[in-house]
């Protein structure tokens, strides 16, 4: 690509580190969760949400669990004022629920910010002001002591106005532009303004760093984040945040080695909805989490419910190929992968297992209200076998035989490929009832009288429709299938052998229907039939008579 020499490096590497978080493993406690899709979220948006979808979606997200919610910037408009008043005095607010308001470092907004939360039980007021170096030279052309001023200035007024506030009122503090700021100089900031706030163990105060846009790989963050932690003071009185952006498409990595690293809050939304690219997905997250054993502490119990309502507020839409929550997700269409499932689903059930180790689902998807059938196995051209047999035997109890299942899953993915789409369930279901089932396209069997002849064989008189014709033929076997096998035989004038025959009941009930499979062999060919009957003879009668009709059907005559 041409111009690679106009980027150059705009975050820095912060020294003196020692990187102790790269030898975890893992994260084994969930974070302070803060949603911001009410603010974040809400100004990304093409149409931001209606004060009643901010009220639906402020409930939702209480539902799920969040414990804090940032709800706007009350002092930039009438309708994030008038959002936050509503929540509080129409007593929207669980006890146990905190509230976060951002505002700038400017004395009329802080005023109108203090006067949005009056009334509130538990809030946070979260000040911020922009310290990278481009936001320093560019935008505000001031000096670091200057930006320095802007904050403590903030931070001074936060302070006065808290004491006359109602409910309990805790700060955080961001650094704006933090992954495009000196590590130093993010660490003086921020220590000016604790020293103003002085927080206690009962007093905490959040120093919140964001990644406003990603410019590095995600180790270079985590570094970032534990020199803020070994550098900040009052360290056991502060909660540290990471608040990552997808410039990079690295926001997920960005806060998990940012958590291993020292942090002990994210800042995110549901399904990553935010500026640019979006902010990191707290929905993939903690998943990821709850993949490894840790309980995040949100309920996602029910994906698909949350997914309709954030489609409904926002008016965005959750891509298919979204981590966990999209429709495709969990959904195999390569045969292998399909056979591979159904065996990992038949083994848990074997075996009793209590873990989830099946292969190519990272979790259980009936964990977060998907369901195995229509949204694991899906059956186009590229499926298989495994993955069509385990639809008929999981949704319409027909456990075919495993060559049989062979045969049909070709001959699915033949339909699926001619018509260029995605074949359903039910469909698949519907071309097996009528393209092996109960056949009589050329050959049925009406009225049959058996006679025992010795105790090895059995005479039979066979009534048979051949292509319209009425037929009767007498005929010997050593069993009742055997006779109609040989009645087949003489009228058709086809040799074929019976290669392989199952059956079993469709329920558990003694009235349920049998399903038999018979496969018969002509020319060196094999045919499949199945037959379905309360009676487990005719059931057999049928499937063989669907065998030999297939053959037909291939124009097996002579």
């Amino acid at each position: 690509m041409k111009n690679t020499n106009k980027y150059v490096k705009q975050y820095f590497e912060p020294t003196g580190i020692s990187a102790d978080w790269v030898k975890k493993a893992s994260i084994d406690t969930p974070p302070v969760w803060c949603s911001v899709d009410l603010r974040d979220g809400n100004q990304a948006l093409i149409i931001p949400m209606s004060l009643d979808e901010k009220l639906e979606f402020f409930k939702l997200l209480c539902k799920v669990g969040f414990k804090e919610i940032e709800v706007g910037f009350p002092a930039a408009s009438e309708t994030e004022y008038e959002f936050c008043r509503t929540i509080i005095e129409q007593g929207l607010i669980p006890d146990d629920v905190t509230i976060q308001v951002l505002t700038q470092s400017r004395e009329h907004i802080i005023a109108k910010t203090f006067e949005a939360i009056k009334g509130a039980k538990n809030a946070i007021v979260h000040l911020y002001n922009s310290t990278s170096v481009a936001q320093r030279e560019q935008v505000f052309r001031r000096s670091k002591k200057e930006i320095i001023d802007i904050a403590t200035f903030g931070a001074r007024l936060c302070k006065k106005y808290r004491e006359s506030a109602e409910g309990n009122v805790r700060f955080e503090y961001s650094p704006e532009s933090f992954t495009g700021t000196e590590p130093e100089f993010a660490a003086e900031i921020c220590n000016e303004v604790l020293d103003i706030w002085q927080p206690t163990s009962e007093d905490k105060v959040i120093i919140n760093l964001p990644v406003t846009v990603s410019h590095s790989m995600p180790h270079v963050y985590a570094n970032q984040v534990e020199y803020m932690c070994k550098n900040l003071k009052y360290r056991d009185s502060v909660v540290v945040s990471l608040h990552p952006h997808n410039d990079r498409g690295c926001a997920i990595a960005d806060s998990e080695l940012g958590l291993l690293a020292g942090g002990d809050r994210i800042e995110g939304t549901l399904f990553g909805n935010g500026e640019r690219t979006g902010n990191v997905d707290i929905i993939t997250l903690a998943l990821n989490m709850f993949s490894q054993g840790v309980d995040p502490g949100l309920d996602f119990s029910n994906l698909p419910a949350i997914t309709e309502v954030y489609e409904k507020v926002t008016r965005m839409r959750v891509s298919e190929r979204q981590p966990y929550s999209g429709q495709l997700v969990f959904a195999a269409f390569s045969g292998s992968h399909q056979d591979a499932i159904a065996k990992g689903m038949k083994y848990r059930v074997e075996k009793g297992v209590d873990t989830w180790t099946v292969p190519y689902l990272p979790i259980d998807p009936a964990d977060i209200g998907r369901v195995y059938e229509a949204d694991v196995i899906r059956i186009n051209s590229q499926s298989g076998k495994g993955g069509i047999g385990y639809i008929l035997e999981t949704q319409f109890k027909l456990v075919l035989p495993p060559k049989m299942r062979e045969v049909f899953g070709y001959h699915v993915k033949s339909i699926s490929d001619h018509e260029h789409r995605e074949l359903l369930p039910v469909e698949v279901h519907d071309i097996f009832m009528r393209d092996f089932v109960n056949l009589k396209s050329h050959v049925s069997v009406g009225m049959v009288t058996y006679q025992e002849v010795d105790h090895d064989h059995v005479r039979a008189l066979v009534e048979m429709v051949v292509d319209g014709e009425t037929k009767v033929v007498s005929t010997q076997g050593n069993g009742r299938l055997d006779c109609i096998s040989n009645a087949l035989k003489q009228i058709t004038n086809i040799d074929f052998t019976l290669e392989s025959y199952v059956q079993h009941a469709l329920e558990e009930k003694s009235t349920s229907k049998a399903a038999s499979y018979v496969a018969i062999v002509a020319n060196g060919k094999a045919y499949w039939g199945t037959g379905i009957h309360t009676d487990i003879m005719t059931s057999s009668i049928y499937a063989l008579v669907s065998a030999v009709n297939r053959m037909l059907d291939k124009g097996e005559l002579q």
